[in-house]
């Protein structure tokens, strides 16, 4: 049997052209007769080839063998979570010291001026009357000087109500609060009577805690939830390294996002305003790793098992 003679067409210029294959070796060139571009023949075989580079072997250089990435989204979002936890269990340590510094017994200086509206001018207030209340319960009352100063001490702890009354003029009331963790203005205060009757009463808040009991309260339910956070985000950091960790990745951010809305839901972020810087890193490092998290299931197509 003679070398077979196969008939094809150039790649380049599209002419035709016939080869003599020999036995050996397996791809054979041939230069094309009108732009002498070299072209591969393969010797056909009784077989046909498997893959595709079979067809031209020794033609395409071997590719470099895949390697994994340095990173993983996973492994980031947990770190993120686990500098969230650690944040968040040290907010609700400060929390709960603080709360703890709250109750301790500590006397506090109450003092101010009262005033009188006179058609637009404020003359000092002689002989008004100011009633004091702490944590809801009547302390002592005093009667203002002729330059409109009054002065209380000793006076402990607590929500501070002052019920400034005086003839002719509307009640006014001003609530503040003093404790060695939390206070707001108590010395210096400038009250204003208005003209009016006893019904016509102007009101003053600089706090949104009336008693030390709500202000325990809401301190001491901002450190169960940073507390349950911690846990909730600390577990996460561990999971979401795991092959379909992702869910766990989300609901550990979920919970340390939401601390920045607990301060302002409980009324703490303008009472510790260092837990509210500590709380936005923790918010922040829960949005980062909620963005890389929800990608990573987005991803992989996770979802919640009902189980």
């Amino acid at each position: 049997m003679g070398s077979p003679t196969v008939t094809m067409r150039c790649p380049s210029c599209g002419k035709e052209l016939q080869a003599f294959l020999a036995p050996t070796p397996p791809t054979q060139w041939f230069p094309c007769p009108s732009c002498h571009t070299p072209v591969p023949v393969v010797v056909p075989r009784d077989l046909p080839p498997l893959y595709s580079w079979e067809v031209v072997p020794g033609l395409y250089p071997h590719l470099q063998p895949p390697r994994p990435p340095r990173w993983r989204s996973t492994h980031v979002a947990s770190v993120a979570l686990a500098v969230a936890a650690a944040l968040a269990a040290v907010s609700a340590g400060v929390l709960g010291y603080e709360g703890y510094l709250a109750t301790e017994p500590t006397e506090f200086l109450v003092s101010g001026t009262v005033f009188e509206d006179t058609g637009g001018v404020l003359v000092p207030a002689n002989g008004a009357i100011v009633n004091l209340s702490v944590n809801g319960h009547f302390l002592r009352s005093t009667t203002t000087r002729p330059d409109g100063t009054f002065t209380f001490w000793p006076v402990p702890a607590g929500g501070i109500e002052l019920n400034v009354t005086k003839r002719n003029y509307g009640p006014s009331i001003v609530y503040t609060f003093a404790s060695r963790s939390y206070s707001t203005q108590t010395q210096g205060l400038q009250i204003t009577l208005e003209p009016g009757v006893a019904g016509n009463s102007s009101v003053n808040a600089l706090t949104p805690f009336g008693d030390l009991e709500t202000l325990l309260a809401f301190v001491g339910g901002g450190a169960v939830l940073f507390g349950a956070s911690a846990v909730v985000a600390g577990a996460a950091s561990i999971v979401v390294r795991r092959p379909r960790g992702g869910v766990a990745g989300v609901i550990g951010a979920g919970a340390a996002v939401a601390l920045p809305a607990v301060l302002v839901f409980l009324y703490l972020g303008s009472a510790f305003p260092t837990v509210t810087v500590v709380a936005g890193v923790v918010g922040a490092a829960g949005a980062f790793a909620l963005v890389l998290a929800t990608a990573d299931v987005a991803s992989r197509g996770e979802t919640v098992d009902p189980a």
